[in-house]
């Protein structure tokens, strides 16, 4: 690792935004996942609202009327049930000609159920009468069901199709069926003052007004539903693509530096001086232990040893900067300053320590060679703020990310494992959190730091 390194960056702007066509992409499959997860949701919660719903009305058809003709029906509820789970089965984001055929037997079902007449019932009731026992309103049943799972056109569709299957089975059965004699006489002769409410008592008429009107409501609150339904899913888009970009920052950020990006519109951008602390962590003798690797098998080192050390950045609340090779540089205090920085810095090197230790246990009952890490940290003044024009480095300037890495270099002179400054000791000890993490050092005094004039006390852990 290079041991010259006035300034760091942590990228604003990740690199993966390589061009704006893949990023739509990406975020268009990203948005059909979600899309995608939401329908099955919407479709298991559709099928069980069918499954509940429907034994409800099977009951409640039988308060109405209790005679044993109802079973017709209760076997066209037992067939919506069981095409219920068909949708469910079928159902996927996009377009699918099974599911839309299933929703559309789903609704000839149910229209044939409503119209045609029980076989089992014997009494000579006229089949206009099956028009006027207000049954359409079962349909609101469905349609409410189907903003559970379907896109906005298909609850639109949904619309569409029953107000022309209501309407269509009108003409069907106005034009084949024969009305009950003499019922319409006798209405006329007891009404004939006023033909409007003769023909609304008359059992053989279909007031065809009054079931177009039916179709109408139906299809306006079907659009109004369905624009709604779009509506969701166009934030549902939005909230999965907000989804998409917090993932990929967390690719790159640790999770502060995550949630300042994301809950501000600059939150980078001011440019300041404050205390923070600095750490680097670093293989000891990495060119000599990866010579004669196979390349893979030095990637998966490299790997494993960053996932490790980086799990113990974001425990301790630290910002991961950068990789360094077979390294990496942490800060602790960006971008927002806490009241324990310089100790969890401190922590976060103590366990990074432990991290090791198991891992080479782990590595010891494979027959794997030890990994060994020199890790340094400073606590001082440096300059935080983006740089940068269209793609922005959250940059960590000065000389106390310089000093750190130097510290990390004295540890091989030490033979440590950890090497901090006097400066950081000082801090921990004013924070008073973690004292006990300064025990069992070593005191180094006057030691020779390159780029600073006079000589450093440090402290040193082996």
């Amino acid at each position: 690792m290079t041991d010259t390194a006035f300034a760091s960056g942590t990228e604003a702007v990740p690199a993966f935004q390589a061009g704006s066509q893949q990023l739509s992409s990406a975020e268009s499959k990203f948005a059909e996942a979600a899309l995608d997860a939401h329908k099955r949701r919407g479709l298991q919660l559709a099928v069980r609202a069918r499954w509940i719903a429907l034994p409800i009305i099977a009951v409640f058809i039988v308060f109405l009327n209790p005679a044993w003709e109802i079973l017709y029906y209760h076997g066209i509820l037992a067939l919506l049930c069981v095409n219920g789970w068909f949708i469910s089965r079928a159902g996927k984001v996009g377009k699918s000609r099974l599911e839309l055929f299933l929703i559309f037997l789903d609704l000839l079902i149910m229209t044939f159920g409503l119209v045609v007449p029980s076989p089992f019932d014997s009494r000579s009731i006229p089949v206009a009468m099956q028009y006027r026992f207000d049954n359409f309103q079962y349909f609101f049943v469905i349609l409410a069901a189907g903003t559970m799972a379907y896109s906005w056109r298909t609850v639109i569709a949904i619309g569409t199709w029953t107000a022309t299957m209501w309407l269509g089975a009108l003409g069907l059965v106005w034009w084949f069926s024969n009305p009950v004699p003499g019922l319409t006489e006798v209405m006329n002769a007891a009404l004939g003052f006023e033909p409007e409410l003769a023909e609304f008592f008359d059992p053989n008429s279909f007031m065809v007004q009054l079931r177009v009107q039916e179709a109408v409501v139906f299809v306006l609150v079907a659009v109004t539903l369905g624009f709604s339904v779009r509506r969701f899913n166009g934030l549902l888009r939005s909230n999965a693509s907000l989804t998409r970009e917090r993932a990929n920052l967390s690719r790159y950020f640790s999770p502060n530096v995550v949630d300042q990006l994301s809950q501000n519109d600059e939150p980078l951008k001011q440019v300041r001086s404050e205390d923070v602390a600095v750490l680097f962590i670093d293989i000891v003798g990495f060119t000599r232990l990866s010579s004669g690797m196979d390349p893979r098998l030095v990637i998966d080192l490299l790997r494993e040893f960053h996932g490790r050390m980086e799990r113990e950045v974001f425990r301790h609340h630290g910002t991961l900067d950068k990789y360094l090779g077979d390294g990496l540089m942490a800060t602790f205090g960006t971008p927002v300053a806490g009241r324990q920085d310089a100790t969890n810095a401190l922590a976060c090197a103590h366990s990074m320590r432990e991290s090791l230790l198991a891992w080479n246990r782990e590595r010891a009952r494979h027959g794997k060679p030890e990994i060994r890490a020199g890790i340094g940290i400073h606590y001082g003044e440096a300059l935080l703020g983006d740089i940068g024009s269209n793609r922005l480095e959250f940059a960590v300037l000065g000389m106390t990310v310089n000093i750190a890495a130097r510290l990390e270099n004295l540890t091989r002179k030490l033979q440590a494992g950890i090497v901090i400054s006097e400066t950081l000791a000082t801090q921990v000890r004013a924070e008073q959190i973690g004292l006990d993490l300064l025990e069992g050092n070593t005191r180094h005094p006057d030691q020779e730091v390159r780029g600073l004039d006079q000589p450093m006390t440090v402290l040193a852990w082996a």
